[in-house]
C-alpha cells in the first residue's frame, strides 16, 4: 500500500505541474478540490449500500483496475500533447469516482480486521501509511518531474494500482461477510436514511464532519495557488509542500495522537487541533519565505490529521456493524459535499477578493463556528459520547427461575382427525389439565 500510495502522491503533484504548464487560472486550480470531492457526494452512499451487499474484496479489485486504466490513459494523452485543463479536471472526477466506490468497502474492511479495542490504532496506522506515502510520493515527484516528465509519473501510478490489485488478490479473508438475506438496493438506502434520521449521535457526527470539511477545504483548494502565484514556486516544487504536510501528519499520527488520547477527551483534542488550523490559515498568507512556508504546511498537516482522525474513530464507534458500510458512506458523502462546496467558495473568493482576504475570512468563519457550537443551547456537537459506546450485542441473561404452576392457565389439548376432504376436519378428543 505504501508503494501505491506513493505513486498516488506523485501523481497529484504531476497534475498540478500539468495544469500550470497548460496555463490554468486560479479558479481552475482551486476547482481541483471540488471536482475531486464531488464524486464522493454523488456516489458514496450508493457505494456504501453496495459494500454491505456485495463482496468487498471484489469491489476493491475493480477499483484498482479502474484507476490503473485512468492513469495509463493520462500518460498517453500527455505524451501525445492531447491533454488540456478540462480533461485533467475530468480525470480527477473519474479518479475520485473510483475512490468513492472503494472508500466504504476499504473502511469496512479495516473495521472487519481489527477488534473493537484495536480500532483506534488500526485507523491511525492506516492514516499513518497514507501519510508516509504522502511524504515519499510528492518528494519523488518533485525530484523526477524535471528529469522524466509527467508521463512517467502517470504511468508509474498505473503500475502502482496494478500492484495493489495483485496484493488484494492474495488477501484471504478471516471473517466472511454476512450471508443473511439483505434488502434490495433502494431499501438499503432508505434504511440508512432512517437510521441517520432517528439516531441523534450520528447526526452530531455528520454535522461535525460537514463543518470540519468545509473549513479544511481551503488548504487543498488554495495552498497550490499560494505556492504558484504568491511564492512563485516552480510547479515541481509543490511536491515539497505536499511532503511537508505529510511529515506533519506522520508526526501527529505517530506521537501526538497517542499521547493526547491517553490524557484528553476526543472533544478537547479536536478543539486544540482546530485552533491549530485557524493559526495555520493566518500563517499561510503572512509567511513569504518558501523554507518557512514548509513549516507552515507541516503545521497544517498536523492539525488536519489530528482532527480528522478523532472524528473518524468517533464515527466508527457510533456505527452498528450491520450498517457500517452505509454509515461510512454517509459520513464520507457529507464530508466531501462540504469539501466540494468549500472548494468552490474559497476559489471564487480568492479570484475576486484575493488570496489573503480569503484566508483571513476563513479563519474568522472558523472562530465563529467554534464559538456558536460551544455556547448556543441546542447546537453543542461534542463527540465525547462515543467513548462509552459499544457495538457488541447485549449479554444474554441466564439462570433458573421457580414458577408457581397454580398461577398458570389450564393446558388444553385438542386432537384432530385429518380426512381426505380438508373442509370436514372435526375434533375427536379434548383433554384439559392444570
Amino acid at each position: 500500500m505504501v508503494v501505491s500510495g506513493s505513486c498516488i502522491g506523485a501523481h497529484n503533484t504531476a497534475i498540478y505541474l500539468a495544469l500550470h504548464k497548460l496555463g490554468a487560472s486560479t479558479v481552475l486550480i482551486s476547482l481541483m478540490a471540488t471536482v475531486s470531492a464531488l464524486p464522493y457526494t454523488l456516489f458514496t452512499l450508493p457505494a456504501g449500500a453496495i459494500a454491505d451487499m456485495v463482496d468487498r474484496k471484489k469491489i476493491l479489485l475493480f477499483v484498482q483496475l479502474w484507476h490503473a486504466a485512468l492513469a495509463i490513459a493520462l500518460a498517453l494523452l500527455w505524451m501525445t500533447h492531447l491533454l488540456n485543463p478540462y480533461l485533467i479536471l475530468a480525470s480527477a472526477f473519474l479518479f475520485s469516482a473510483g475512490f468513492a466506490f472503494g472508500s466504504p468497502a476499504h473502511s469496512s474492511v479495516i473495521a472487519e480486521i481489527a477488534s473493537s479495542e484495536e480500532l483506534s490504532s488500526a485507523y491511525t496506522l492506516a492514516g499513518l501509511q497514507m501519510d508516509v506515502s504522502g511524504i515519499i510520493g510528492p518528494l519523488f515527484s518533485a525530484l523526477l518531474l524535471p528529469l522524466a516528465g509527467a508521463s512517467f509519473i502517470f504511468g508509474a501510478n498505473g503500475v502502482g494500482f496494478l500492484l495493489m490489485f495483485l496484493a488484494i488478490l492474495q488477501w484471504k479473508r478471516v471473517k466472511t461477510q454476512s450471508k443473511l438475506p439483505l434488502e434490495n438496493f433502494f431499501e438499503s438506502l432508505s434504511t440508512a436514511i432512517r437510521y441517520v434520521r432517528y439516531t441523534p449521535g450520528i447526526r452530531v457526527l455528520l454535522v461535525r464532519h460537514a463543518l470540519f470539511s468545509f473549513f479544511i477545504s481551503i488548504i487543498p483548494s488554495l495552498m497550490p495557488v499560494v505556492g504558484l502565484k504568491e511564492l512563485h514556486l516552480e510547479a515541481a516544487d509543490l511536491g515539497f509542500l505536499f511532503t511537508s504536510m505529510a511529515v506533519g501528519s506522520v508526526v501527529s499520527g505517530a506521537f501526538i495522537i497517542p499521547w493526547a488520547r491517553a490524557r484528553y477527551s476526543p472533544q478537547h483534542i479536536t478543539t486544540a487541533a482546530n485552533l491549530m488550523l485557524l493559526l495555520n490559515c493566518c500563517l499561510m498568507v503572512l509567511v513569504h519565505r518558501p523554507f518557512v512556508f514548509l513549516l507552515v504546511a507541516a503545521l497544517g498537516g498536523m492539525g488536519w490529521t489530528i482532527s480528522a482522525s478523532e472524528l473518524w474513530v468517533a464515527s466508527q464507534r457510533a456505527m452498528p456493524d450491520w450498517a457500517r458500510g452505509r454509515m461510512n458512506a454517509t459520513m464520507v458523502m457529507v464530508a466531501q459535499a462540504a469539501t466540494a462546496l468549500g472548494g468552490v467558495i474559497w476559489g471564487l473568493a480568492a479570484h475576486h477578493v484575493g488570496v489573503v482576504p480569503t484566508f483571513f475570512g476563513a479563519a474568522a468563519v472558523g472562530i465563529l463556528i467554534m464559538i456558536v457550537v460551544r455556547i448556543v443551547p441546542g447546537l453543542q456537537v461534542s463527540i465525547d459520547f462515543t467513548k462509552s459506546l459499544s457495538s457488541e450485542s447485549a449479554p444474554i441473561s441466564t439462570g433458573t427461575h421457580t414458577v408457581d404452576s397454580s398461577r398458570l392457565p389450564p393446558l388444553r389439548t385438542v386432537q384432530y382427525r385429518s380426512p381426505r376432504n380438508l373442509k370436514s376436519i372435526q375434533p375427536v378428543a379434548t383433554n384439559a389439565s392444570n
